[in-house]
């Protein structure tokens, strides 16, 4: 039987801990006990894990050998905020996927109330990630970036391949997947790019490329592009 996976709060020499809502879940939810082993993901490494002490706010680990883990992919998704609701959905399901990280996007065509309260949204995204990282057995979550506007990411995002989402592009986007990462995939607001923001990541050296004539959701859109991307990705 496959063991769960933790992501540790706190971890010095051997030892690990889990904290706070972290713990009482494992505690109180799934009745932990002393002595039960887990696989504890701790700086980047996952170590079998067997709990040594165990209360409501904190649950203390004895680290073990090391257990092999697959590393997150190289990809990158860049996304323009959308309604809240399914962009936490979005955020999950690109988290099981295995992206390293995720950049919310203020584009021009963005609510502007959805973009005046995306950053009070990071650390909430972050928890989603935290718990969908554990679910999946992943090392550890994605990074979650502060919210950006479209000038200020274009001008940090040069490495790799990169890719712009566009409803309007004929060129398919398996066309434009590398053999292997890094990989960056933007995708826009509901309402579309505007053409100056078209100009701008063309300028800055994106390729366009689109998933075919269908209009999908956004969150549709950004995990058929990722599943792609993974089906491609290492094919040399």
């Amino acid at each position: 039987m496959t063991r769960r996976r933790w992501i540790a709060d706190e971890a010095l020499g051997n030892r690990a801990a889990l904290l706070g809502e972290h713990a009482r879940h494992l505690a109180q939810v799934l009745r932990a006990q002393v002595g039960q082993e887990f696989e504890i993901s701790v700086e980047g490494q996952v170590r079998s894990g067997r709990i040594a002490a165990i209360s409501p706010e904190r649950v203390d680990f004895d680290l073990g050998e090391a257990v092999f883990a697959s590393q997150p992919f190289p990809i990158t998704v860049a996304i323009s905020i959308f309604k809240f609701d399914r962009m936490e959905w979005a955020i999950e399901k690109c988290t099981e996927l295995g992206v390293l990280r995720i950049v919310p996007l203020i584009a021009a065509r963005s609510e502007p109330h959805l973009a005046s309260a995306a950053s009070k949204r990071v650390e909430r995204w972050r928890r989603i990630a935290h718990q969908a990282a554990e679910q999946s057995r992943r090392v550890s979550p994605p990074q979650i970036d502060e919210p950006a506007k479209v000038k200020a990411f274009l001008a940090v995002a040069k490495n790799g391949t990169r890719v712009l989402l566009s409803e309007v592009e004929e060129n398919a986007l398996r066309n434009l997947i590398p053999p292997f990462g890094p990989l960056t995939l933007a995708f826009g607001p509901e309402g579309g790019w505007k053409e100056q923001e078209l100009r701008e990541f063309g300028q800055a050296g994106w390729q366009p490329a689109s998933l075919g004539p269908t209009i999908l959701r956004a969150e549709t859109a950004i995990i058929a592009s990722v599943a792609i991307a993974l089906s491609l990705l290492g094919r040399a």
